[in-house]
């Protein structure tokens, strides 16, 4: 593809939005973008370090002065399907545009201003967040071995541009029924699996699921149903996908869905993040969000903090956007979040 060139005023965070958003980084085929962007970075005077995930996947370190740092941190994969950018008088629409490249191009300006200054500042870009925080886990690992200096983690996703007090976890699960083949018009000759998973998934809600005083109620979505051959063949077999949005320990979670599922359906433990509090500033409106992040896979960054301009409840839609005026207020955010940090300076 024809990647056009990086804009050329580092103050453009508009511009610098639909740059990000121009190339395609579905998670799993991000490496294009990180590789023009950490390309970008080093024309600009960036000590540039990319940060293996895997294959040809890299995380990208841009830092300024010596350390330790804040980092400023969010992820630069999106999920499917690509959305190329446009605007209109007082937005920016497209993939990514709140989640998350309409974070990066803020924290990518205030940076600039704090080196600028003379402070020292890091900025961290990750892939696969939205899938296995595979890039989250690899700038971990690679900062336990190097011994990377970094004080604080300011990680971004969009808040409304508030700072975030906690998150909910995340646990994934697969429901799987078996039943036994049969022609559709003699069903006792079989049984069914579909049958099977809809009248236990029916019975989600009557469980009662844990709550905590701050971050709210858990739930579980059911995100994806399969099963069956054909229509006229009684179904062998049958799965769901379901994404539980923990509050307490996943475990807690787990024992109520085994009891749900015995004798009636198997379920695998998926993938997990668990639930965060976190760090406040003064002068910052607070809120609590219920969605996953990669805070709790970057552990070894320091404090962390969770800020972002745009709404989550966009993030993911056709219609995601973000509004270019407070993509320019979190400009002035985040250098007052690394500011506070760094004491002041």
């Amino acid at each position: 593809m024809t990647i056009a060139p990086f804009p050329p005023d580092h103050s453009d965070v508009a511009a610098i939005t639909a740059w990000l958003m121009s190339i395609e980084s579905t998670s799993g085929d991000e490496s294009t973008l990180m590789a023009a962007f950490g390309s970008a970075l080093k024309a600009r005077g960036w000590r540039v370090t990319f940060i293996p995930v895997s294959g040809a996947r890299a995380d990208i370190l841009a830092t300024a002065g010596d350390g330790p740092y804040v980092t400023l941190s969010t992820h630069l994969d999106t999920v499917p399907p690509y959305l190329p950018p446009r605007r209109d008088a007082t937005s920016i629409f497209g993939r990514g545009a709140c989640d998350a490249k309409g974070i990066a191009a803020p924290m990518l300006c205030a940076a600039e201003r704090l080196r600028a200054d003379g402070v020292p500042v890091a900025l961290l870009f990750v892939i696969g967040e939205e899938t296995t925080h595979d890039g989250a886990h690899a700038a971990n690992a690679w900062l336990e071995r190097t011994g990377f200096a970094s004080r604080a983690l300011v990680n971004g996703e969009p808040t409304e541009s508030t700072l975030a007090l906690g998150t909910k976890g995340a646990m994934r699960v697969r429901v799987r029924t078996t039943g036994e083949a049969a022609h559709s018009a003699y069903p006792h000759l079989g049984h069914s699996a579909t049958r099977d998973l809809v009248h236990l998934l029916a019975d989600l809600d009557a469980l009662v699921l844990p709550t905590d005083d701050l971050l709210g109620e858990t739930t579980i979505n059911i995100g994806q149903l399969s099963g069956g051959v054909a229509d006229n063949v009684v179904a062998p077999s049958a799965e769901a996908r379901l994404m539980a949005r923990i509050v307490t320990d996943g475990d807690d979670v787990w024992a109520q869905l085994e009891a749900w599922a015995d004798g009636r359906a198997t379920v695998e433990r998926g993938i997990e993040v668990p639930p965060v509090r976190l760090g406040t500033l003064p002068g910052f409106a607070t809120s609590v969000v219920a969605f996953a992040t990669d805070i709790p896979a970057m552990p070894a960054w320091g404090t962390p903090y969770l800020f972002g301009p745009g709404s989550i409840h966009v993030a993911h839609r056709d219609d995601e956007f973000v509004a270019v005026e407070e993509l320019e207020r979190a400009v002035d955010s985040y250098v007052s979040i690394v500011r506070l940090l760094t004491g002041g300076k």
